[in-house]
């Protein structure tokens, strides 16, 4: 696990990189969908985080030219908070899922992926888990497949590109998520570990744990104030956020929802 490649973000616990052995589990092929999240709330009447507080964080690229203006995040003001934005509408309450269930779910807290999971009988990945599976079996590389991000001109995830925040290109096909399977599979089977939306684990995050973390079956620090979230986004560029990587890591409160957050399951083996 980890890296120490100088080009990291130390200040997020990147290294040291470590030996871990894991027990076996299985781990979903791709993050729960809107279809996926739809089955569960029509099943429990969960409302999720976002809903109960009637508002999320929502890109400002996403939103219309004319939306008016909302208060914005002070270190990042490319986030707007929208009244009204949740897993059903996703920029705010004109928007709808309409052609979207093979979506991503997000606005999603960790508290809402962990109702989720107990209903579905699963549970979410630990972070040494996601960061095995996401490699895909092969150890070292920055990206499932490679250290270069798009090798022969090849997009091989759903991230930014473009003068970031200003202008997403697209050139990937997409601007805000894709389909949890538009690219193609890692050497584990799993859609898209790297980009399109960031993916909660089970485990408290603290930036100083890999120094003093168990050589199996690591489950994270025993308490925090954060969650640790893995993969990056389809907001993330490396002049800003070189974390659409399988060696990077970051964290977020877990009552905390936006539009590139979601979540995969996983299930002892």
């Amino acid at each position: 696990m980890g890296t120490d490649d100088p080009r990291g973000y130390a200040a997020d616990g990147e290294g040291p990189p470590h030996p871990v052995e894991l027990s076996a589990y299985r781990i979903g092929a791709h993050t729960v969908t809107n279809a996926e999240f739809a089955e569960f709330v029509e099943a429990t009447g969960h409302r999720t985080t976002a809903e109960q507080l009637g508002s999320s964080f929502v890109f400002s690229g996403l939103l219309p030219g004319d939306f008016p203006p909302t208060r914005a995040v002070a270190a990042a003001p490319w986030w707007r908070e929208v009244l009204g934005a949740s897993w059903r509408h996703p920029e705010g309450s004109q928007s709808q899922l309409t052609g979207r269930d093979s979506h991503p779910v997000v606005h999603v807290s960790w508290y809402d992926a962990t109702a989720y999971c107990r209903w579905a009988g699963v549970r979410l990945p630990t972070e040494a888990e996601w960061e095995r599976a996401a490699r895909g079996g092969d150890d070292g590389h920055h990206f499932p497949w490679g250290d270069e991000r798009e090798p022969g001109g090849e997009h091989r995830m759903n991230v930014f590109q473009g003068a970031f925040p200003g202008h997403d290109t697209g050139d990937d096909g997409w601007v805000g998520t894709c389909p949890v399977d538009t690219f193609p599979a890692n050497g584990y089977g799993l859609h898209e570990p790297t980009g399109n939306v960031w993916e909660w684990c089970a485990d408290w995050f603290d930036p100083g744990y890999y120094r003093r973390s168990p050589a199996a079956d690591p489950t994270g620090p025993t308490s925090g104030t954060a969650r640790v979230v893995r993969g990056g986004s389809y907001l993330c560029h490396d002049s800003y956020c070189w974390r659409y990587r399988v060696d990077s890591r970051s964290a977020n409160t877990p009552d905390s929802s936006a539009g590139n957050v979601g979540f995969r399951v996983a299930a002892d083996g």
